[in-house]
């Protein structure tokens, strides 16, 4: 498990690279993760659900609601147009935060950021 803090700045861009990919409902994307992570990232609804509000208000989600072939209606989100924009902005930059994280921590291979 890591530290929440770290986890808690990298969980828009992990949500967006995520629902990139498909539609998703919350409990899915939060199993999706810790799936992908091997357990090592496990988000709580506490952090989960006012990521995802803050990503529709900033436009870069939005939510529709599906009927399941049984049980209650869910609240998946999907990707907008502007989703797909910003989620490209914050995967170069997290690459290049990397890099730098990489070279300040003494790991070879980097030539420049």
């Amino acid at each position: 498990m890591f530290n929440r803090e770290l986890v808690k700045g990298s969980t828009s861009l992990i949500l967006l690279q995520l629902l990139a990919e498909k539609d998703m409902y919350g409990y899915e994307i939060v199993k999706e993760m810790e799936a992908r992570s091997g357990y090592a990232l496990q988000v709580k609804e506490g952090t989960l659900y006012p990521a995802l509000h803050k990503l529709e208000k900033q436009k870069y989600v939005d939510a529709y609601w599906q009927e399941p072939d049984k049980g209650p209606a869910r609240k998946y989100y999907r990707l907008t147009a502007e989703g797909k924009e910003i989620l490209q902005q914050k995967t170069s930059e997290w690459q290049s935060f990397v890099k730098a994280i990489d070279k300040v921590i003494g790991r070879k291979g980097y030539d420049s950021v």
